[in-house]
């Protein structure tokens, strides 16, 4: 036999060799592991409950996440996410005329921010004053006197579900009246309807209550308290005898104005005063980003906790395929005898295997879904639902099936045919 004819031997050798290892395609291969996973029922679905749980741990903890955000922003922007309250905080004033002038706001600032500034809807000063109340039988109680506008309320989102706010009447004509909260009303009077109209003394001066307001839940960033009453600034002046105010509030129109007016107020208020003053101007924009943030790091975390299941659930398909592949060693022999190769056995497996984890997956994911549309079928609130976490779900489960099933289809292809036609 010459070289050339033992070349062509060899290469026609080769080229069968490759026809048999391509001869099962993989639908033949899928037809295969769909008849292992049928043949063996509920071996398969207790194999693939740990995916089913652990997919659709993942799209609830996405919901609860992104629930949890959403309630957040949502008290956060009840607060007033429009609002810009701005304060001295010092300088501008030497040691020897220390009270004699002061750079401290004014209304005059109020009035030179709305002038400059397009886009305020509502303004009020706020005047801090603190005095001892009576409420009877010789007991006083410190409380917290706040000077404010009509526009205060707008600001704050205050309610007032008893009597009325503080108007433009009370404010212009200096009229000696207040809106006390809830706590303050029940202490002094026994309930909120029993209030309204009633009169209580201010550094012995008498006030009348017109209103009862609510504060709604401003995360420690109002300066109202359980025992706050307020008044019209134009009175809340007699207690101070100054023009300073401590703090005062604006309203935007717009949310994504709150940043650009933040700066324009300490610009426009700063102008007015000496140059080593310092105001501060600051918004919520701040705390509902950082609010926006912790969620999102919380729905991480939930979701590594959670990728723990999937992880047990790839541990159970992957003990799951070994013990099938001992019990299937025989059949292994057989199948490489009359032709597979090892590629096929191992493609074999790891389908069997990706197969089982997906089933799962799908089943775990209509339960997440299902549980949030559920909520919002048969109840009035309305869940988030987020679809990548589906997709995230499902993306996992084969990724499960494919590293967990690599181990116990590499050992079944790597079995000798000889050994196991003997093996019994």
């Amino acid at each position: 036999m010459t070289a050339k004819q033992d070349e062509i031997r060899q290469k026609a050798f080769r080229q069968t060799l490759m026809s048999a290892r391509q001869t099962m395609v993989f639908s033949e291969v899928l037809k295969l592991a769909f008849e292992a996973f049928s043949a063996s029922k509920l071996r398969s679905a207790l194999t693939a409950l740990g995916m089913v749980i652990g997919s659709a741990s993942v799209i609830l903890v996405v919901t609860i996440g992104l629930t949890g955000k959403q309630w957040i922003i949502g008290e956060i922007q009840k607060f007033g996410t429009n609002e810009v309250e701005v304060e001295y905080s010092g300088g501008g004033t030497a040691a020897s005329e220390h009270v004699v002038n002061s750079d401290s706001l004014t209304r005059d600032d109020e009035k030179a921010v709305l002038a400059q500034l397009p886009g305020v809807m509502y303004s009020s000063p706020v005047l801090e004053t603190h005095d001892r109340i009576s409420i009877g039988s010789g007991v006083t109680k410190e409380t917290l006197v706040l000077g404010v506008s009509p526009q205060y309320q707008f600001i704050h989102n205050l309610t007032v579900p008893m009597g009325r706010f503080l108007d433009d009447t009370d404010d212009s004509a200096h009229i000696k009246c207040a809106v006390v909260t809830e706590p303050f009303a029940k202490e002094m009077y026994g309930s909120s309807d029993a209030a309204i109209g009633r009169s209580f003394q201010i550094s012995g001066i008498p006030f009348t209550i017109v209103g009862i307001f609510k504060n709604v839940e401003d995360f420690g960033q109002s300066e109202i308290a359980d025992q706050t009453i307020l008044i019209p600034y134009s009175v809340a002046r007699y207690f101070t005898g100054t023009d300073n105010v401590k703090q005062i509030y604006f309203s935007m129109r717009n949310m994504d104005q709150v940043p650009e007016a933040t700066k324009e107020v300490v610009r426009i208020i700063s102008a007015r005063h000496r140059p080593n003053s310092i105001y501060k101007a600051q918004n919520l924009r701040s705390l509902l980003d950082s609010a926006a943030t912790i969620a999102n790091i919380l729905t991480v975390v939930l979701l590594l906790v959670s990728s723990v299941t999937l992880a047990v659930g790839g541990v159970g398909i992957m003990n799951i395929m070994l013990a099938n592949v001992r019990a299937r060693i025989r059949e292994i022999g057989i199948r490489k005898a009359l032709g597979a190769t090892a590629r096929e056995i191992k493609l074999q497996f790891l389908t069997e295997a990706v197969i089982i984890s997906l089933s799962g997956g799908i089943v775990g994911t209509i339960i997440g879904l299902s549980l949030p549309f559920s909520v919002r079928l048969f109840t009035p609130y309305v869940l988030p639902v987020d679809w990548r976490s589906a997709a995230i779900a499902l993306i996992t489960s084969v990724l499960i099936g494919v590293i967990f099933g690599t181990v116990p289809a590499t050992r079944a292809a790597q079995l000798d045919p000889v050994e196991s036609l003997k093996y019994e």
